[in-house]
């Protein structure tokens, strides 16, 4: 426990709330939109706004003091309405007459498809793997929906801010 009178001699700490340090702030969970299941207000960007507050002794500079609340930007997935298990049955049990390549938006695919009976069983072999790798997404490249905690599967890249361990740093 802290006494009163130490609480009112500490100085309060100015930071920078567009951007501020892992430390300084603790942000509320996202709110789940259970049809989507993705994080209310997700936009086309893949970022949605939660409710963060600093934490005590900091304030949000350029502010009065007293402003120790902020948005910040999380990441999400946007969807518009494709279930990625519809998607993955109708390749399997339809996709020899192209019922999940129309499903997705790619019309003329899936009449190729239903006229070759899926090119004789080797297209729909192919697009089963590729929507259960999910890299066959929907035409308007938004994603699938998954259950919040269902089979998602997340693409590792490499860029030039990824940075290789050594094994010295372990």
């Amino acid at each position: 426990m802290i006494p009163e009178h130490a609480k009112k001699s500490r100085k309060l700490i100015p930071a920078d709330c567009s951007q501020p340090l892992v430390g300084q702030y603790v942000c509320s969970e996202p709110i789940i939109d259970p049809t989507t299941q993705q994080p209310v207000n997700c936009d086309k960007n893949n970022k949605a706004k939660v409710n963060c507050t600093l934490r005590d002794g900091f304030y949000c500079d350029g502010q009065e003091k007293n402003v120790t609340t902020f948005l910040q930007d999380i990441d999400c997935l946007y969807t518009n309405g494709y279930y990625f298990e519809t998607a993955l049955l109708l390749s399997i049990f339809l996709g020899m007459f192209g019922a999940d390549r129309f499903y997705l938006g790619y019309p003329a695919i899936g009449l190729l498809k239903l006229c070759t009976f899926g090119c004789f069983f080797i297209l729909q072999f192919i697009d089963v793997i590729l929507i259960a790798l999910q890299v066959l997404k929907p035409v308007d490249n938004s994603n699938y929906i998954i259950r919040y905690y269902g089979p998602r599967l997340n693409i590792v890249h490499m860029d030039n801010n990824s940075w290789p361990l050594n094994k010295s740093e372990l």
